[in-house]
C-alpha cells in the first residue's frame, strides 16, 4: 500500500461517521443491512416483485391511467411472469385510498366452494384432511370478477388498454427472472403430471430456467376474451364451458352455477391504532386481523429500549404471535357462515387479557384460544399510486405456488387450491360447506395518520404474511428505519401454531430466522425455550409505497427477496 492510499483510507476512515458510512457495513447512507436505496417519485408510483410488471404499472399511470388501473395491469402481467404465486385461476383482496371521497374502500374478491361438493363426500374417501392439489381443493377463481369490480368503481382507461401489454408478452414472450425460475422448476416435479400442467408450463418437457424466453399464447387468448367480453366471459361464457368441461372429465365439482353465482363484496377495512398511526387489515375470512391483534399486544413494550431483533424484543413478537394465532385457529371464517367476533378480537382491551399471559422469561408450549365473548364491546403482492394521490394495496395468489396443478384445456392459466384451507372438523367455524369462502392467508395492509394515506403495504408468504405486517410496522414507526431498511431487515417466522384446517401447537412450534440474525440472539431464544430451526426462504416479500404529505412525494421501496422493484416517475 502506497503513501496515497495510506492517507486516502485514513481520512476515510476518520470521515466515515460524517459521510453516513455504516458502523460494520459498507453502505454509504443508512443502515448496512440495506440492498439499495428508497424510490422517490412526484407522479407516480409502483412495486411488484417481477420487474416487466412494474414498468407495465408505470407506463399504464403515464397514458392517463389510475392506480387501479395500473395495478390491475401488473397484476395481469404477473400471472403471465410469475404463475408461481398469482394468475386467474386464484383470488384477489385489495384495499384502495380514494382522494375524492378521502377513505378507504376494501374489496373481497375470494372464490367459493363447489355446490355439489360436500363435507360427506370427503369423509366418504376416508380423508382427514383436504390434499392440496388435484380436484378436491378447486374453488371458484376470484381474480377476474376482482378485476372488474375495482375497475368499474376506480378505474379510467378500457380494459382493453389495461390488458394489452400482458397480451403482447404473452404472446411474444418474456425472459423468466431469477427466484421466478427457481420456484418453476420446484413446481414441476410436484405437478408436471396433472392435467395439461406440462403442456403449458414445462416447453419442451422441462422448466424454463432463468433467461429462457417463455411463452403463453393460451394465456393471451384468454385475456384477449376477457378485454372483449368483460367478467361474463369468464363466469358465464365461451371461458366458463371451457373450465366447467375440463372440471367434469378431471373429477373437479366445478359448475356453470358455481361460476354464474360468483360475487365480489367490498367490504368496510377495519383498524386498530398503533403509536398514532392507524393500521388497516380486511375482515375475515382472511387472517389480516391477527396483525391487529398482534399490535395491540406489543403496544405498551419499549421495543426501542429493548433493541431491534434482541432476544427480548423477539421472544415479545412469537409469543404475541402465538396468542393471535390461536384466536386465528379458532375464530377466523367466512363471516356469511359464522358470527366472527372481530371487534372484540381487535380492541385494545381484550389484547389485555390475551396480554396478561405473556411470560418475558419462558416460551408458552400450548395456548387457548381467547373467549370474546366475555366482552360486549406464494402469492403476489403489488402496490400502486398515481397522481391523483390515489393508492391502491392488491394481493393475489393460487395458494401453493402453481395451485392445484390443473390448467383448464386451452386457457393458459392454472385452477387455485385454496380448498385445502377449509377444515374437515364438525362444528369448526372454517368447516368445510358447499358454496363457502375458505379461511385466506393472502392479507393487503394500509396505514394511515391523522386521517391521511401514509403506507400502502404487503408481506406475501402464507402465515408469515400478519408477522411480516408487524414486524415492518415496527421496523418503521418503532425503530426509525426508512421505507427500503424497514422490508430489507432481517426477519423471524414463527411456525407451529395450531390451524383454521385442525392441528393444535404442540411444544411451542418452532422459530426460524434469517442467517443476518446474530448468535447470541438465537442462543438468547433457545435460553427461553424456543425451538430454533435454520430454514432457506420463508420470510415473504415486501412492497411499500409511503406517501410523504409534507412534501408531497411518494416513496417506494421492494425487498431483495423477490425478483421485483420499486419505480417512480
Amino acid at each position: 500500500m502506497n503513501r496515497r492510499t495510506r492517507a486516502g483510507l485514513t481520512v476515510l476512515l476518520l470521515l466515515g461517521p460524517l459521510a453516513g458510512l455504516s458502523p460494520g457495513g459498507d453502505r454509504l447512507m443508512g443502515k448496512s443491512f440495506a440492498t439499495r436505496s428508497e424510490v422517490i417519485a412526484t407522479h407516480g408510483m409502483a412495486a411488484t416483485s417481477q420487474p416487466l410488471a412494474t414498468q407495465v404499472a408505470i407506463d399504464i399511470l403515464k397514458k392517463g391511467g389510475s392506480a387501479v388501473d395500473a395495478a390491475i395491469a401488473a397484476n395481469s402481467v404477473l400471472g403471465l411472469t410469475e404463475p408461481t404465486g398469482s394468475g386467474i385461476g386464484g383470488d384477489l383482496f385489495a384495499i384502495v385510498w380514494d382522494a375524492k371521497t378521502q377513505r378507504l374502500y376494501g374489496l373481497n374478491a375470494s372464490g367459493r366452494s363447489p355446490y355439489a361438493l360436500t363435507l360427506k363426500h370427503f369423509r366418504d374417501e376416508g380423508l382427514e384432511s383436504i390434499p392440496p392439489y388435484g380436484p378436491l381443493p378447486v374453488t371458484v377463481p376470484g381474480c377476474v370478477d376482482g378485476w372488474f369490480e375495482l375497475h368499474e368503481r376506480f378505474g379510467r382507461l378500457p380494459m382493453s388498454t389495461v390488458l394489452e401489454p400482458a397480451i403482447e408478452y404473452a404472446r411474444q414472450g418474456f425472459p423468466l427472472s431469477e427466484l421466478i425460475a427457481y420456484y418453476w422448476g420446484r413446481g414441476a416435479q410436484i405437478l408436471k403430471e396433472r392435467p395439461n400442467f406440462a403442456q403449458t408450463f414445462l416447453p419442451d418437457g422441462h422448466a424454463p430456467k432463468k433467461g429462457d424466453l417463455f411463452k403463453n399464447p393460451d394465456l393471451a387468448r384468454t385475456y384477449e376474451a376477457i378485454a372483449r367480453g368483460g367478467r361474463n366471459a369468464f363466469y358465464r361464457g365461451e371461458l366458463t364451458d371451457t373450465m366447467v368441461s375440463f372440471c367434469k372429465r378431471v373429477g373437479c365439482f366445478l359448475r356453470e352455477k358455481d361460476f354464474a353465482d360468483h360475487t365480489s363484496t367490498w367490504v368496510d377495512p377495519v383498524s386498530t391504532n398503533y403509536r398514532g398511526y392507524d393500521v388497516w387489515e380486511l375482515p375475515p375470512n382472511g387472517q389480516g386481523i391477527a396483525a391487529l391483534q398482534m399490535l395491540n399486544i406489543i403496544e405498551p413494550y419499549d421495543l426501542a429500549a429493548m433493541g431491534h431483533n434482541s432476544a427480548k424484543c423477539l421472544h415479545l413478537f412469537i409469543e404475541a404471535k402465538k396468542l393471535a394465532f390461536e384466536d386465528r385457529a379458532r375464530f377466523y371464517a367466512d363471516m356469511d357462515f359464522s358470527d366472527v367476533p372481530v371487534s372484540v378480537l381487535i380492541s385494545k382491551e381484550y389484547a389485555a387479557t390475551r396480554r396478561a399471559l405473556f411470560d418475558p422469561k419462558h416460551a408458552s408450549r400450548q395456548l387457548a384460544p381467547g373467549d370474546p365473548k366475555l366482552f360486549d364491546g406464494d402469492t403476489v403482492y403489488l402496490t400502486v399510486a398515481d397522481k391523483d394521490r390515489n393508492m391502491v394495496s392488491l394481493i393475489q395468489s393460487n395458494y401453493r405456488g402453481f395451485g392445484s396443478g390443473l390448467v383448464p384445456d386451452g386457457l393458459g392459466f392454472g385452477f387455485q387450491d385454496r380448498g385445502e384451507l377449509f377444515s374437515l372438523e364438525e362444528g369448526h367455524p372454517n368447516v368445510f360447506a358447499p358454496h363457502k369462502r375458505p379461511f385466506h392467508t393472502i392479507i393487503p395492509a394500509f396505514v394511515t395518520k391523522d386521517g391521511k394515506p401514509w403506507l400502502s403495504f404487503g408481506v406475501m408468504g402464507g402465515s408469515m404474511q400478519p408477522q411480516g405486517h408487524v414486524q415492518v410496522l415496527c421496523n418503521l414507526i418503532d425503530f426509525g428505519m426508512n421505507l427500503q431498511e424497514a422490508g430489507d431487515a432481517a426477519r423471524f417466522r414463527h411456525g407451529g401454531s395450531s390451524q383454521p384446517t385442525g392441528g393444535k401447537m404442540t411444544r411451542g412450534g418452532y422459530v426460524a430466522l434469517e442467517s443476518e440474525i446474530p448468535m447470541e440472539v438465537q442462543r438468547g431464544l433457545v435460553q427461553r425455550g424456543h425451538e430454533v430451526k435454520f430454514v432457506s426462504g420463508g420470510f415473504g416479500g415486501y412492497q411499500a409505497i409511503l406517501y410523504d404529505a409534507k412534501r408531497d412525494v411518494y416513496i417506494g421501496a421492494s425487498e431483495s427477496r423477490k425478483d421485483g422493484h420499486a419505480a417512480g416517475y
